[in-house]
């Protein structure tokens, strides 16, 4: 996770810092509309994100304490991604952008 010294004074820069890209928008928004999802669930469903970014991402987000990586014991191996209570926090942000967008492409 980051420290407070490690992150910009802006608030805004904070958060394009922790979820900035659209990898990583896409990832939470998945997590958002399904409680959990698996490494090749995002994979179908992000149309574009190749593995090892997919990798890199859910990392990043997992290391900044917004999803959580669960893993079975089973064979093959199951890993299941989740939302923390912080990373459900960000609910609002996606929502507003879902409407922004909404209606931008119904005033063109």
């Amino acid at each position: 996770m980051l420290t407070r010294e490690e992150l910009p004074e802006c608030p805004v820069a904070t958060t394009v810092r922790l979820i900035g890209n659209k990898w990583k928008l896409l990832i939470i928004r998945n997590l958002i509309f399904n409680d959990k999802q698996r490494f090749t669930d995002f994979l179908k469903s992000i149309s574009g994100i190749s593995k090892k970014v997919l990798t890199d991402d859910l990392r990043a987000l997992e290391d900044n304490g917004l999803i959580e990586r669960k893993v079975f014991a089973e064979v093959p191996p199951r890993v299941e991604y989740s939302l923390t209570a912080l990373g459900k926090t960000l609910k609002p942000i996606l929502d507003a952008m879902s409407v922004w967008g909404t209606d931008y492409k119904n005033s063109l």
